[in-house]
């Protein structure tokens, strides 16, 4: 018997460029920004600086810088507030939790915009509309 030889595939076209893919990515940056607190810069700087750049050609980097922004300030405020508190024991708690927090969202708000999804932060108070 002879053995067929299946028919070669078609050539694979290059699949199309998603066109929100690059405003998917700086909101990404936008939430993930917020990160840079571990280096020693306050965590509002990062997203600031993100929206302030791209705010007004990407409406869902203007969305999530102000949710970035928000959030962040709100956990500056807290980690301040944990200062005086630690005289009493509950502010290490607090900063402690603050700054988990911190982290956790922001990692969780990258991932979602890099879905295309615009993250809403829990705990924030609304500074920037």
């Amino acid at each position: 018997m002879e053995s067929e030889n299946p028919t070669p595939a078609p050539p694979s076209q290059p699949a199309p460029l998603d066109p929100g893919k690059p405003e998917r990515d700086w909101a990404m940056f936008t939430h993930l920004s917020g990160l840079c607190c571990l280096l020693s810069i306050p965590s509002f700087v990062g997203p600031l600086v993100c929206w302030l750049i791209k705010k007004d050609e990407m409406p869902k980097v203007d969305r999530a810088g102000k949710e970035a922004l928000n959030f962040h300030i709100t956990m500056i405020i807290i980690e301040l507030i944990s200062v005086p508190l630690m005289f009493v024991g509950i502010g290490f708690l607090t900063m402690i939790a603050a700054a988990v927090l911190s982290i956790i969202f922001s990692i969780i708000a990258g991932v979602e915009a890099n879905k295309g999804v615009d993250y809403v932060y829990p705990l924030s108070f609304k500074f920037i509309s």
